[in-house]
């Protein structure tokens, strides 16, 4: 069964058992799972015109952080250099765009390259949102007001060992618990808290970090998180951060990992810029795992199976789909990581270039730096593009080459698209 079929027949039982799929939020990083899926119904097959509509804009700064959507409200962050450099939190009306608050706080970028701003997408879960910034602050929020819940300066707390371009993975929720992956010294790779009151609850891994977020399931029975680190990939316990497994993947050249771990059946999918791919098998019931290949190219032009940059693949009937370091769209055979084929028309071939990609029971979205929303269909017989629209203009803020980019990640969410650039935020309607 394929996951359309598998998504098609879920939605099936959902409308005989009375429910439906129908608006849906976008509360974290990757949509309400993490899995880069968007489960709605009621979607436009196709677009009737070459530019979206756009319902609202407002204006923003600069960052890389992709918005998040929640109960009506939508948030994003940024920075503002002058007069003095801050990050900011923002709330919008997910309907009109008006702003409903703004957490505004000093942070003085250090050693950080691609300055742009924050990373990190907001996560809001149980009335709180909770946004972490390029340094490391940790600020917890009243969804409603904005008002400080608890804060955390990690940095100054934990030593970070800051990767060269900051803090990116989004903060975890799983139960009483907020997860963070911030490479702190004496064991603190990750650290958990007691989401409401920001008590530590238990540090792991001696690991520097990555720019990939942990991702979390049950499998066969365990609760288990993994995470991709500047020197792993960890399969661990969330409750206690106790390691069940761990499958070496250093770096041949420096820390670039940001791609999520992608995890299909009982295999773990790993994939960066400089060292190509990994496929994990997963064994035990998840408490142990091995290494099936690993492969990488002679250099970021000569490449081999998938070498991403910032994309998360997606995994479907046994074939991952990515885009590689000068963006070209590939599809690989799971299992041996053999190029099953190769397009360069999704997005033009730069250094970097880069397609964000969700799932649909009906179809594939991507949206690639070009600020264009593409609506296609994947399969091992090739790349198929059924519709492409421009949703919002580059900016020069996150890279100041090929007239810019737009490196954030969209978020679906009540049959709308929320997207941000170095100079706006935007909504556009994809109801049918």
């Amino acid at each position: 069964m394929t996951y359309r079929t598998r998504a098609l027949f879920g939605m099936l039982i959902l409308v005989v058992c009375g429910q439906t799929a129908g608006a849906a939020d976008w509360n974290q990083w990757r949509g309400n799972n993490r899995d880069g899926v968007w489960r709605e119904t009621g979607i436009v097959e196709r677009f009737d015109k070459p530019q979206l509509d756009i319902k609202w804009r407002a204006p923003i700064e600069g960052g890389y952080s992709g918005p998040t959507v929640a109960d009506g409200r939508v948030y994003v962050t940024d920075r503002v250099v002058e007069p003095e450099q801050i990050e900011r939190v923002h709330c919008f009306d997910a309907k009109t765009g008006k702003v409903l608050w703004q957490h505004v706080y000093p942070c003085a970028y250090r050693d950080v390259g691609y300055d742009a701003g924050p990373r990190a997408a907001v996560t809001v879960h149980d009335g709180l949102a909770y946004a972490l910034g390029a340094m490391g602050n940790l600020h917890v929020l009243s969804a409603d007001t904005g008002d400080v819940v608890w804060k955390k300066d990690l940095n100054t707390e934990y030593k970070i060992r800051m990767p060269i371009w900051g803090i990116a993975a989004s903060p975890l929720i799983e139960k009483n618990l907020v997860i963070v992956h911030i490479g702190g010294e004496n064991n603190a790779c990750l650290v958990a808290f007691d989401k409401k009151t920001g008590e530590e609850k238990w540090r792991s891994l001696p690991d520097k970090a990555s720019y990939s977020s942990p991702v979390i399931m049950d499998y066969k029975g365990l609760r288990l998180m993994i995470c991709y680190t500047g020197e792993n990939v960890v399969g661990m316990n969330p409750s206690d951060g106790s390691v069940y497994w761990k499958v070496p993947f250093p770096a041949r050249r420096m820390i670039i990992g940001v791609a999520d771990p992608v995890v299909y059946r009982d295999y773990v999918f790993l994939t960066n810029f400089f060292d190509g791919s990994m496929l994990v098998k997963l064994e035990d019931g998840g408490k142990k795992a091995s290494k099936v290949w690993q492969r990488a190219g002679e250099s970021e032009k000569n490449t081999d199976a998938l070498h991403s940059i910032i994309a998360t693949p997606v995994i479907d009937d046994g074939h991952v789909y990515g885009v590689d370091s000068y963006g070209e769209l590939r599809c690989l055979d799971l299992m041996t990581g053999d190029r099953v084929w190769e397009d360069t028309t999704a997005v033009p071939k730069a250094r970097w270039s880069n397609i964000h990609f969700v799932r649909h029971p009906e179809h594939d979205w991507l949206f690639n730096e070009r600020g264009e929303l593409i609506i296609a269909n994947l399969s091992p017989e090739g790349f198929k593009e059924i519709s492409r629209s421009k949703l919002i203009e580059p900016t020069m803020g996150q890279l100041r080459q090929r007239d810019g980019v737009c490196w954030s990640h969209p978020a679906f969410a009540n049959r709308h698209v929320f997207i941000r650039n170095d100079k706006e935020i935007v909504c556009a309607s994809l109801a049918k």
